[in-house]
């Protein structure tokens, strides 16, 4: 991380003055919180750690997750782990309900009331339908392990159930897949889906052919990952459509119900697994803080991550709007590490009496993987590089392996990419919970799907080819 340049202001905190230790309350334990978390640990600061979940997940890898790559412990570590040996910090399990930013004191669901003297606000960001909250049901997102679990019980039961109608009548529903938003996670998905059915259970079944599978990325803007430069969203189409995925942009969703996806235009496309990954809602912590927000409730803060010109509040992550060179900083890993990490020595400089630096962002480029050998890469640090395939993806394994928490978390997936990658198998295919999916049985005599295959894309599987044996 780079510090801009210095405000030549020093804020004095009341703890200072009355010469005791601050107490800084840290909420969210995500990317931001956890690495402002762990460089309070070294400063002479009581810090509580407050979050509605114990552990913290590297959310780049829950698509793998969710597609059975993957196991949650290998990509979540439990936070009183992390910070074993930061003695000056506690981690609370709650929710808050309520920030006093007068008062400087913080309500929550079950557990006392919190006074601090610095806030770090890293709450992030949730699932977002545009208003359509009843979508949830049909089409989930991924944002928590809790949500990878859900995906990856849906998309495995699809291929059961088809294979149990088979056995039944001889036929089977088509299996269609629709993942709705073109972003990375939309983008990880869809590849994730063609790859599992493509060559990792195409041997496993007797009545259907999983090869035979139908999946379509539908993206309401112009292209796919818009904030890559064009040439690298020009391979990752081509990626995509050598591993089956059907590309469908300038598509608007219109109506999402059990096991169906209705377009702009009337068009309704059958699907046996419908997921979301066109919006993200920002934590209602922000609207608490009784600050100028955004009109997506994201809180808008200065050059040193205060919101209002409040010093005695920092707020990091997706909630933040950060404004860097005219363009908003990205709601990723890397601009929220930079922040946590940025917040927590600001309160080290308070400390020490000199005055705050400005926050200054230090892009490392964007990253989406594909599939097996498969990826695009804009780097920007340590080196330049633009380019897509198969350096792209040793690319993005080495960066990812580097960024996971924890020794053991890093030999475990390093372990399990190299079984699957290289013997073409994932052992975490087990279905959890219930054995019923939601809109199959008001489907069940569908055979085809009505939304035609983009012409760019001739070598896909026609609609008899769903039909089963």
């Amino acid at each position: 991380m780079a510090s801009g340049k210095s405000t030549g202001k020093v804020f004095k905190n009341l703890a200072v003055e009355e010469h005791r230790r601050p107490r800084v309350l840290v909420l969210g334990g995500g990317f931001a919180g956890m690495n402002a978390v762990k460089a309070l640990g070294k400063l002479p600061v009581d810090v509580t750690l407050i979050d509605k979940s114990n552990h913290n997940t590297f959310q780049p890898l829950l698509y793998q997750v969710a597609l059975a790559l993957l196991s949650p412990s290998d990509i979540a570590t439990p936070m009183r782990t992390i910070l074993r040996k930061a003695r000056n910090v506690d981690v609370l399990l709650e929710e808050v309900t309520a920030v006093d930013t007068e008062a400087r004191r913080v309500s929550l669901k079950d557990g006392p009331v919190m006074q601090y003297d610095y806030l770090i606000v890293a709450t992030g960001s949730t699932k977002s339908y545009f208003g359509h909250h009843e979508w949830e049901e049909f089409a989930p997102g991924l944002k928590t392990v809790e949500d990878a679990t859900e995906i990856r019980r849906r998309v495995l039961l699809a291929f059961e159930l088809a294979e149990r109608q088979a056995v039944e009548t001889g036929s089977h529903r088509p299996l269609n897949f629709v993942v709705i938003g073109g972003g990375p996670t939309g983008v990880e998905l869809a590849g994730a889906i063609a790859e599992i059915a493509t060559y990792f259970m195409s041997n496993d079944f007797r009545h259907i052919d999983p090869k035979k599978s139908r999946v379509l990325l539908i993206e309401g803007g112009p292209r796919i990952l818009p904030s890559y430069p064009q040439d690298l969203t020009d391979k990752a189409v081509k990626q995509l459509n050598k591993l089956g995925v059907e590309v469908h942009t300038d598509m608007m969703v219109e109506e999402i119900g059990p096991g169906f996806v209705k377009v702009k235009g009337g068009d309704q496309l059958d699907s046996v697994v419908t997921l979301w990954g066109a919006g993200v809602a920002s934590s209602p912590v922000g609207a608490m803080l009784n600050v100028p927000l955004d009109k997506r409730k994201r809180v808008i803060v200065d050059k040193t991550l205060n919101p209002n010109g409040k010093s005695d509040i920092f707020v990091c992550g997706d909630l933040a709007v950060f404004v860097q060179n005219g363009k908003e900083l990205p709601g990723v890993a890397q601009p929220a590490l930079q922040m946590g990490a940025h917040a927590a020595k600001m309160i080290g400089q308070d400390l020490k009496g000199q005055p705050r630096n400005e926050f200054r962002y230090f892009d490392k480029g964007d990253m989406a993987t594909i599939g097996r050998f498969s990826a695009v890469a804009d780097i920007q640090w340590p080196f330049k590089a633009h380019w897509g395939g198969f350096p792209a993806w040793v690319t993005w394994l080495a960066v990812h392996l580097v960024f996971i928490i924890g020794f053991r978390n890093r030999v475990t997936v390093l372990a399990q990419w190299a079984w699957t990658y290289l013997f073409l198998s994932r052992g975490s295919r087990l279905i959890t919970g219930s054995h019923e999916l939601v809109g199959w049985k008001d489907r069940e005599g569908v055979r085809d799907a009505n939304v035609s295959r983009p012409a760019e894309v001739p070598s896909l599987k026609t609609s008899g080819d769903l039909q089963g044996v």
